[in-house]
């Protein structure tokens, strides 16, 4: 096996960066991506740097979030690699007082280029979700949060009642999306 514990160290800083837009840090958070870098996640799709603006504006907003990342799975193949995060996303929306935490992978395709690794392509898989009631029980809107599937229902809710609608259905643990998603990076990968 290819020893490249350079690429892995380069690799975890990048996902570990993640902290600076929980710390609303926007130009370290922009750093992460290449220039052509895109992200789908539950509010948003489309270019990285969109992202960081609608972040932006998410950051003055009610609601409040923050990534607890685990140790990255990295699968290379030359200047690319595929990438699997567990995360743990906590959200709440300081007016409302509800919030949830949302388990989630994130599925990276990365690459070297100009030997420096960046994302290039960043998804999300989501795992289960619960809300949270930060000051005591509040009721929920229940239609709202039935409207998404129950593994990001929760978090789908508070990013709706917060502005950030969620416009899709996202992968979701062993559905065909999830399946599709892995031979597309697969194909990605090996091209």
């Amino acid at each position: 096996m290819e020893n490249r514990i350079e690429d892995r160290l380069q690799i975890t800083d990048l996902i570990n960066g993640w902290i600076h837009r929980d710390l609303n840090e926007w130009e370290q958070l922009r750093s992460l991506f290449h220039p052509d870098g895109t992200i789908e996640v539950t509010w948003f799709e489309g270019l990285f740097s969109d992202f960081v603006t609608g972040s932006e504006r998410m950051g003055a907003s009610d609601i409040r979030t923050k990534h607890l990342m685990g140790s990255p799975i990295i699968t290379f193949n030359g200047y690319k690699a595929i990438v699997e995060t567990n995360a743990i996303i906590i959200a709440e929306n300081v007016k409302l007082n509800v919030g949830c935490n949302g388990h989630n992978r994130f599925y990276d395709l990365m690459e070297k280029r100009n030997g420096v690794w960046k994302l290039f392509h960043r998804q999300s898989i989501y795992d289960m979700g619960t809300f949270t009631f930060p000051l005591g029980l509040v009721e929920i809107d229940t239609a709202t949060a039935e409207k998404y599937p129950r593994e990001y229902a929760a978090l789908a809710y508070v990013l709706e009642k917060s502005g950030f609608p969620v416009k899709r259905v996202f992968a979701t643990r062993g559905s065909e999306l999830e399946r599709k998603m892995k031979a597309d990076g697969q194909a990605w990968l090996n091209a």
